[in-house]
C-alpha cells in the first residue's frame, strides 16, 4: 500500500464498506466484457483502493465545482470462490481481491489441483450511481441547506443526466456496494460468523484493513434468522428495519455471489473484533428471553463502537 491515504492519515473519515461480488453471468450481456476487462486491469487490491481514494480527492479539487464522478474510470474489484453450486457447502478461501487474470488463473490452477474448481466474481464500483444516492441522502438530511451550498444545483442536474444515461444503458441496476463512515452498522455484522474467511492487511505495524467473506446464501440465512427473532423479541428495535432492508438488498443478487465486509482504516482501532459473535449472542439471548445476556452483548458492542462514532463529532 503506497502512501498514507488508506491508513486514514489524510484527514479522511473512517469508511467501511459492504460489497457483493457476482459471477460474470449475473451481469447483462452488454456489460460483461467491460467488467471482465476492468477486473483484468487491476494489478492488485491495494492499487484499486489507492486509485479510488486518489480519484475522490481529485474530484474535490477539480476545477469547475463538479464533485461528482463521471464514470469514465470506474474500477472493478475481483475475487474468486468455489465453483457454482458449492457456496452453501463450503466457504471460499478468497485470495487477494483485485488480482489480474494471470494471478486468478494461477489460483484457479491450484484449486483444480486440489479438486475444487474456482470462478471469478466481480464487484463494480458504480461510482456514478452511488454518488447520486449519497447526494440525495445528504440533501434530504439535516445538513441539506449546507449541501445545497457545497453542491451547486447546476452540478446536481448535470450528474442526474449521467445517472439517466447509466440507467438507459444498463437497464435494471443493482448497487453492489454500501458504505458507512465512522463505524460499521450493527446489522452488517449479522451477515457474518466467527469462522468466516478473514484477510488481515497490515503494513508498518498497522492494520490497514480487515476483510471478511461469506457466501451470499449463508449471509441471507443469518439475516433472516436475525429478522425472525428480533421481530418476535424486539419489534421496536431500529436494527430490525435495517436488517429487513439488508435482506431485501441481498435478494437482488445471484445465488453464487459472495458478500464482503471491508473494515477499512477503522480496523486498526477495533481488531481483533468480536462484533459478529456479540450480535449472534445478543439475538440468541433475546430469542430465549435472556435480557441480561442480551444487555451484556450490547454493552460489549457499545464499548467498542461508540468511541469510534464519537470521532465524527471531534474537532
Amino acid at each position: 500500500m503506497t502512501g498514507n491515504l488508506y491508513r486514514g492519515q489524510a484527514g479522511l473519515p473512517f469508511s467501511s464498506t459492504l460489497r457483493v461480488y457476482e459471477p460474470l453471468e449475473a451481469f447483462p450481456a452488454g456489460q460483461r466484457e467491460a467488467i471482465r476487462a476492468a477486473g483484468a486491469r487491476a494489478a492488485s487490491r491495494a492499487a484499486v483502493e489507492n486509485a479510488e481514494l486518489l480519484a475522490s480527492l481529485g474530484r474535490i479539487t477539480r476545477a469547475g465545482g463538479d464533485p461528482f464522478p463521471t464514470g469514465r474510470t470506474d474500477l472493478v474489484r475481483v475475487t474468486s470462490a468455489p465453483g457454482a453450486g458449492r457456496h452453501a457447502a463450503a466457504r471460499a478461501e478468497a485470495p487477494e481481491a483485485g488480482t489480474s487474470d494471470a494471478g486468478a488463473a494461477a489460483a484457479g490452477d491450484e484449486s483444480r489441483k486440489g479438486g475444487a474448481e474456482r470462478v471469478l466474481l466481480y464487484c463494480p464500483s458504480q461510482l456514478v450511481l452511488r454518488a447520486g444516492l449519497a447526494a440525495n441522502a445528504l440533501m434530504e438530511g439535516i445538513h441539506g441547506p449546507l449541501a445545497e451550498m457545497l453542491i451547486p444545483e447546476e452540478q446536481r442536474d448535470k450528474h442526474q443526466e449521467r445517472i439517466d444515461q447509466v440507467k438507459a444503458r444498463d437497464g435494471s441496476i443493482r448497487v453492489h456496494t454500501r458504505a458507512s463512515t465512522w463505524g460499521i452498522p450493527f446489522s452488517w455484522f449479522s451477515l457474518f460468523a466467527e469462522g468466516d474467511h478473514k484477510d488481515v492487511v497490515e503494513s508498518g505495524g498497522r492494520i490497514l484493513t480487515v476483510r471478511v467473506w461469506a457466501p451470499i446464501t449463508e449471509a441471507m440465512e443469518r439475516a433472516r434468522y436475525a429478522v425472525a427473532n428480533l421481530a418476535l423479541a424486539a419489534p421496536d428495535l431500529d436494527m430490525l428495519d435495517d436488517l429487513a432492508q439488508l435482506t431485501e438488498w441481498l435478494e437482488l443478487f445471484h445465488v453464487n455471489s459472495m458478500v464482503e465486509l471491508d473494515y477499512g482504516a477503522v480496523a486498526d482501532k477495533v481488531y481483533p473484533d468480536e462484533s459478529p459473535m456479540d450480535i449472534r449472542l445478543g439475538i440468541e439471548c433475546l430469542a430465549e428471553g435472556d435480557m441480561t445476556g442480551a444487555a451484556a452483548a450490547y454493552r460489549r458492542l457499545a464499548s467498542r463502537w461508540i468511541p469510534i462514532r464519537q470521532l465524527a463529532r471531534a474537532s
